[in-house]
């Protein structure tokens, strides 16, 4: 698939947009301070599993490098639906693994921020976290499986296949639903565009009406006509 990145920086209660189009995953890391929010949008079809792992650094000035975070160091993981509807609130350790399936086709809002409160940790310092997102059947573990419902090595594919196509069917209908969308936005923005044309040459014509009018009480008044 096609990945985009793009990173914004604001501070305090500014919220850090980090906008990714990951399919079906994709590993990154990136830097957050003790008043940074930091906040990823995924398109992600409906029913489907997302599976996010994340690692923290600690900047140390000492040996200038970054090294393991403490264990009281943690971070905070909200996910928002297209609806803008709360479905995981939770806080997490220096390291973590989140959970979630989406119900709803479209841009979930994933964002992490630090326990800032604990500002001697960080000692006007900066955080790097590394980010893991999976989506769809590559959340799913193989070999668990494989062990758990002894399957042959061909049982194990034919397993990965179909799930690799029902994750294709999915995305093949979150990209109609999409284009259902958009057709719908281009429908009434078409609409809203002629209605506005018609407005526009109603006006003209009531203007010029009123100043024929006008023009011919002048010439009377006048005494030209």
């Amino acid at each position: 698939g096609v990945w985009m990145e793009k990173m914004l920086s604001v501070p305090a209660a500014g919220v850090i947009l980090l906008l990714a189009w990951i399919y079906p995953s994709d590993a990154l890391y990136f830097h957050i301070g003790e008043t940074e929010k930091k906040c990823f949008i995924e398109e992600i079809p409906d029913e489907t599993m997302v599976i996010g792992k994340y690692r923290t650094q600690l900047w140390d000035k000492q040996t200038s490098s970054f090294l393991p975070s403490t264990p009281g160091l943690g971070m905070h993981v909200e996910i928002k639906d297209p609806d803008t509807k709360i479905i995981l609130s939770r806080q997490y350790g220096s390291d973590g693994r989140f959970t979630f399936t989406s119900h709803t086709p479209g841009e979930h809002q994933i964002c992490l921020h630090s326990n800032s409160t604990k500002m001697a940790l960080f000692a006007g310092g900066k955080l790097r976290v590394h980010l893991d997102i999976q989506v769809g059947e590559h959340t799913n573990n193989y070999p668990e499986i494989a062990a758990k419902d002894k399957l042959t090595e061909l049982q194990l594919r034919v397993r990965q296949l179909l799930d690799q196509v029902e994750q294709i069917q999915k995305e093949q209908n979150y990209q109609r639903y999409r284009e259902e969308r958009f057709r719908m936005t281009s429908e009434s923005t078409n609409q809203r565009v002629l209605w506005w044309s018609i407005a526009q040459t109603i006006i003209l014509i009531v203007t010029g009406i009123w100043q024929m009018k006008h023009l011919k009480s002048f010439f009377e008044a006048k005494k030209l006509v």
